[in-house]
C-alpha cells in the first residue's frame, strides 16, 4: 500500500506495557502501521502475573467497536484477549457485519506466566476461527484448539497444526517457542496442506512477556502492506527476533520482561528490511552502478587504460602496476576469508573462501607469469595502502553488508574495464597474453554471483546498515580509480566516499 495502514487490536489491557493492547499498539507502530485499539478486558497484571480481570460491558465493547468502523477505514484487525462467550459472540457479530480485508486471531487462553486468561469459552473461540484469515497460538493454545495434549516435540506440534488447518479451513502459524532446546521454529501451514517452515535460534532471554501479541499485531500490519503471508510471517518473524535480542536493554519488572518493540528505530534502522521503499531487487545495478558513473568515467578516461588498450603503456609502467595489485591481492584474500568467516549462509561462505584461494593461487600465478623475480621488488606504494587499510579497516568490523559492499568494486569495475579491454585485443598487442585474461567466463560469472550476494545483503538491511554498505562500495570504488592510475601520472581522486 502507498498509504500508512490502519490496524485495529481487540484486546485486553497490561498496565505495564508488554503485552495486550499496549504491545500490539508498539508491534503496529514500530513495523508501520497506525495502531488502534477496542479494549475487550482490563488486566490487573505486572511481569509476574495476572491479579484480576474486570470485563466492560459487552455493550460498551460494541460500540467501541461500531465507531470504529463507522469512521474509520480499517486494513486489518488482531484480535487478542476475548474473555467469555458473551465478548465472542459481540466480536464475531461485528466481523460478519465489517469483514475486515485482514483478521489475525492470537488465541488468548494462558499468559506467559502461566496464568489462564479465558473461561470455559473454547467452543466459541473455535466458531470464531472460520471467521478469521490466520490464527496464531502457542502449543498450550493450540492444544485447547484440537482439544489433545500439548505437543511434546515439533513433528506433534504440526501434526495439529495441520488438523486445525484442515478442520476450520484457516491458516494456522504453528510456534514453537515452547518447546526445549536451542531452536525455535514456526511454520505456515494452509487450509490446503501447504507448509513453510522458518528457522530460526532461541534468544536467551526470560523477556517474553506479550511475544504472541506482538508477533500477531506485527504479522497484521505486515500483511496489510505487503500482500503475502509467507513475506509476511517472515518479515515479523525477523522482527520479533531482532526485538527479543536487544530486550535486555530494557529494564522492566521483576519477571518475564517485555520483547524491546523498538529496539530497531531506536539504534536508527527503522523499518523491517521488506518495507523499506528504496529497496528494489537490483538495487546495485539500478542505483549503486550508476552512484559511481563519475568514477567510472575517470577510470575510462586514465592514461594507464587508454595506453594498456591501445598498446602504448610503457611495459615499465604495466609491470610496476602488475607489482603493486600483487602485494594488494595478498591482503585483498585476507578480507575475502573474512567474508567467509561471517557469511550467512553456506554458499556464500563457499563463494568467498573460493575467491581469497583465487586471488592467491591463480591470479598471483598470472602475476608470476608477467614479473618473474621481480614479483616482490617494490614497496608498497601509498595508492595501494590506503586501498587496503580500508580494505582492512571494514573487515576488522562486524558488519557482513559493510566488508561485501566494500569487497565489490574489486570484481565489477575489473569486469567492467575489463571486457573493454579484451574487445581491444588482438594477436599483435603487446599485453595481448593479459587482455585475454580479461575476457575470462568465470570472472564474469564469479562478478555476477558478487553482485547478488551483496545485492540480497542490502535486501535484508535496515536503512543505516545500507548507508553503510553504500559508502563502503563508494569508497572502494574511488580506490579502485587511484589504484588505475597509479602506473601513469596520478590524479586527484576522492576516497572518503
Amino acid at each position: 500500500m502507498s498509504r500508512i495502514v490502519n490496524v485495529l487490536s481487540i484486546a485486553g489491557t497490561d498496565p505495564t506495557g508488554g503485552a495486550g493492547i499496549q504491545a500490539d499498539l508498539k508491534s503496529v507502530s514500530a513495523t508501520g502501521g497506525y495502531g488502534m485499539a477496542v479494549v475487550t478486558a482490563l488486566v490487573a497484571q505486572n511481569t509476574r502475573g495476572v491479579r484480576s480481570i474486570h470485563l466492560p460491558p459487552v455493550d460498551f465493547l460494541r460500540e467501541q467497536l461500531d465507531s470504529v468502523s463507522d469512521d474509520v477505514t480499517i486494513d486489518a484487525v488482531k484480535i487478542g484477549m476475548l474473555s467469555n462467550l458473551a465478548v465472542i459472540d459481540v466480536v464475531a457479530d461485528w466481523l460478519d457485519r465489517v469483514r475486515p480485508p485482514i483478521v489475525v486471531l492470537d488465541p488468548v487462553m494462558v499468559a506467559t506466566s502461566g496464568d489462564r486468561l479465558l473461561d470455559a469459552a473454547e467452543e466459541g473461540l473455535r466458531a470464531l476461527l472460520t471467521r478469521v484469515h490466520i490464527v496464531t497460538p502457542n502449543l498450550p493454545e493450540l492444544a485447547v484448539l484440537v482439544d489433545a495434549p500439548v505437543a511434546s516435540d515439533w513433528a506433534g506440534a504440526l501434526a495439529q497444526g495441520r488438523r486445525l488447518a484442515k478442520e476450520y479451513v484457516v491458516r494456522v502459524l504453528v510456534k514453537g517457542g515452547h518447546l526445549g532446546g536451542s531452536a525455535s521454529p514456526d511454520a505456515l501451514i494452509e487450509p490446503g496442506g501447504r507448509m513453510v517452515e522458518f528457522a530460526a535460534d532461541r534468544i536467551d532471554t526470560v523477556n517474553t512477556h506479550g511475544t504472541g501479541c506482538s508477533l500477531s499485531s506485527a504479522l497484521a500490519t505486515l500483511q496489510a502492506q505487503l500482500g503475502d503471508w509467507e513475506q509476511a510471517v517472515r518479515s515479523a518473524k525477523s522482527w520479533l527476533t531482532d526485538s527479543l535480542r536487544h530486550s535486555d536493554e530494557l529494564q522492566v519488572g521483576q519477571g518475564h520482561g517485555p520483547v524491546h518493540h523498538f529496539a530497531a528505530l531506536w539504534r536508527g534502522d527503522g523499518l523491517p528490511a521488506a518495507l523499506l521503499p528504496a529497496v528494489t531487487p537490483h538495487l546495485l545495478r539500478d542505483d549503486w552502478w550508476h552512484g559511481i558513473a563519475d568514477l567510472r568515467t575517470q577510470v575510462d578516461d586514465l592514461e594507464f587504460i587508454r595506453g594498456l588498450s591501445d598498446g602504448t603503456l610503457p611495459e615499465s609502467a604495466f609491470s610496476y602496476y602488475l607489482a603493486q595489485d600483487a602485494l594488494y591481492l595478498r591482503d585483498y584474500s585476507r578480507a575475502l576469508a573474512r567474508a567467509s568467516q561471517l557469511a550467512p549462509t553456506l554458499s556464500e561462505q563457499s563463494f568467498w573462501a573460493v575467491s581469497a584461494h583465487g586471488s592467491l593461487a591463480v591470479e598471483m600465478e598470472l602475476h608470476r607469469d608477467w614479473l618473474g623475480a621481480d614479483l616482490a621488488a617494490p614497496e608498497p606504494n601509498p595508492v595501494t595502502s590506503n586501498y587496503l587499510n580500508h580494505l582492512l579497516a571494514v573487515a576488522g568490523g562486524s558488519s557482513y553488508g559493510a566488508l561485501v559492499a566494500a569487497l565489490l568494486p574489486c570484481f565489477w569495475i575489473y569486469q567492467d574495464v575489463g571486457e573493454r579491454l579484451a574487445a581491444a585485443n588482438h594477436p599483435g598487442h603487446p599485453f595481448t597474453a593479459w587482455l585475454s585474461t580479461y575476457a575470462d567466463p568465470a570472472f564474469a560469472e564469479s562478478t555476477r554471483q558478487a553482485i547478488e550476494i551483496v545485492e540480497a545483503a542490502a535486501l535484508l538491511a535496515g536503512h543505516v546498515e545500507r548507508g553503510r554498505m553504500w559508502e563502503a562500495f563508494r569508497a572502494s570504488a574511488a580506490h579502485e580509480v587511484a589504484f588505475f592510475a597509479m602506473g601513469t601520472a596520478p590524479v586527484a581522486v576522492p576516497v572518503n566516499g
